[in-house]
């Protein structure tokens, strides 16, 4: 039987975590995800490799308070303090979904310190795709 190639960064060769600390980031993409239950923010560089993300729920919040404008506010900022301490000075912003922290996100991507190049609304819009569910009767 041949013998398996080492995988780089594996940990037997001792090198888990040295990429990610290394990165030097001057510009990235800034993905705000907002539905009615949850608000998601990615942070990832110009190729789209993830750098950093939070969500409402993983900032503690539980339950319908996931949803409010404040939960993605928090999340916004948690997301954007590691990548600022990686070196990105300058951003893109999708904002993607109908949600309430749509606005809070984007007020806490703007105090945060850096600069946004633009902010594009990618919310998918259906084209008369499929057939909507038939109403309530209650």
């Amino acid at each position: 039987m041949a013998k398996s190639a080492p995988r780089i960064g594996s940990r037997r060769n001792g090198r888990i975590g040295l990429r990610k600390s290394a990165r030097r980031i001057p510009k990235g993409v800034i993905h705000v995800q907002a539905s009615f239950n949850n608000t998601i923010v990615t942070v990832t560089d110009v190729r789209g490799r993830v750098i950093s993300w939070s969500s409402a729920g993983t900032c503690g919040f539980k339950g319908t308070r996931r949803g409010t404008p404040f939960a993605a506010q928090t999340a916004a900022g948690n997301a954007i303090r590691t990548v600022v301490d990686q070196g990105m000075q300058r951003a893109e912003v999708m904002i993607k979904g109908p949600g309430l922290g749509r606005d809070a996100a984007l007020r806490a991507i703007r105090r945060s310190g850096v600069i946004l190049s633009f902010i594009r609304d990618v919310t998918p819009m259906p084209h008369n795709g499929c057939r909507p569910p038939k109403k309530r009767r209650v």
